[in-house]
């Protein structure tokens, strides 16, 4: 069978890459994040671990703290205390590594609706210091990658929903992060894109060895999808595992998803157009948190 330098090079990031794995298994460690907004405590003591190449999905109510946990770990809001590690970076003292290391997809709409997609991954080439005769190669490779090679030279106030988040991705993982992070990937999106965003992030996940950390209330999403699953309740962690072993974590007998979502998060899960749409979607549901 043929294989390609491109094919090599990421083998061998994937060989270096589970050796790193044997280790130190874990790629995202919080040690006591805190962070308060005065005297409230919107992440109190959080302690966990996200092991190399994991899926990985925060699961709670609006307000729970998810936001304000991913925003601590991309580096965007700093810490009251404690601190995290990030591929053995501090999000503390060292993070301009940390940035260079990760990609980011936030709830609210991060592209530029008046530029072409190919010009919104140009912008993003530049700011993460891809050399320039490199940019148009990895550009083309990505556009194709998320399944918008023939849309890259269209204004993307032109694009459906599912088309800007598969975009939103593309800009996150154009420098090839080891880990992803991603807030509400899928909110404002119908099934069938859902579906697609999603078979592009498993990919993701099984091409490059991504370690893949999300937020979400769709249930299934978590329940397909996910390695393991923490959820949080009022800024703590209440429950960390599998989807069976959550299943099976109280009252003697297996529960539904649903059912553990409900006990220890307190409150009942969610259940499920255009650019101008999902940018409004993704704003209310980032002013809930």
């Amino acid at each position: 069978m043929h294989c390609t330098m491109g094919d090599l090079h990421r083998r061998l990031f994937l060989f270096w890459d589970r050796i790193f794995v044997n280790m130190s298994n874990s790629i995202i460690e919080l040690n006591a994040l805190t962070r308060r907004f005065g005297k409230l405590s919107a992440v109190n003591s959080v302690s966990l671990s996200v092991h190399a190449g994991e899926v990985f999905g925060l699961l709670g109510s609006n307000g729970a703290g998810k936001t304000t946990t991913i925003k601590m770990l991309t580096t965007l809001l700093p810490p009251s205390s404690g601190d995290a590690m990030v591929a053995g970076l501090s999000i503390k003292t060292q993070a301009v590594g940390v940035r260079r290391t990760i990609g980011y997809v936030p709830q609210a709409v991060s592209v530029d609706g008046s530029l072409t997609g190919y010009e919104n991954l140009l912008i993003f080439a530049k700011l993460y210091d891809i050399p320039s005769k490199q940019r148009d190669t990895r550009i083309r490779e990505t556009l194709d990658l998320m399944g918008l090679s023939t849309d890259g030279d269209r204004l993307v106030n032109e694009y459906s929903g599912g088309m800007v988040r598969r975009l939103e991705i593309a800009l996150s993982t154009l420098h090839r992060p080891r880990v992803l992070f991603l807030d509400e990937p899928t909110v404002g999106l119908d099934p069938i894109a859902r579906d697609a965003v999603w078979k592009l992030l498993m990919g993701l996940r099984d091409d490059y060895g991504t370690t893949l950390f999300f937020t979400t209330h769709y249930l299934d999403e978590a329940e397909s999808h996910c390695d393991r699953i923490a959820i949080m309740q009022m800024g703590k962690i209440t429950a960390v595992g599998t989807c069976q072993e959550l299943e099976a974590s109280f009252g003697g007998v297996p529960h539904s998803l649903n059912e553990v979502f409900s006990h220890y998060a307190g409150t009942t899960p969610v259940t499920n157009g255009s650019f101008r749409n999902i940018s409004t979607d993704r704003a209310t549901a980032q002013r809930l948190g």
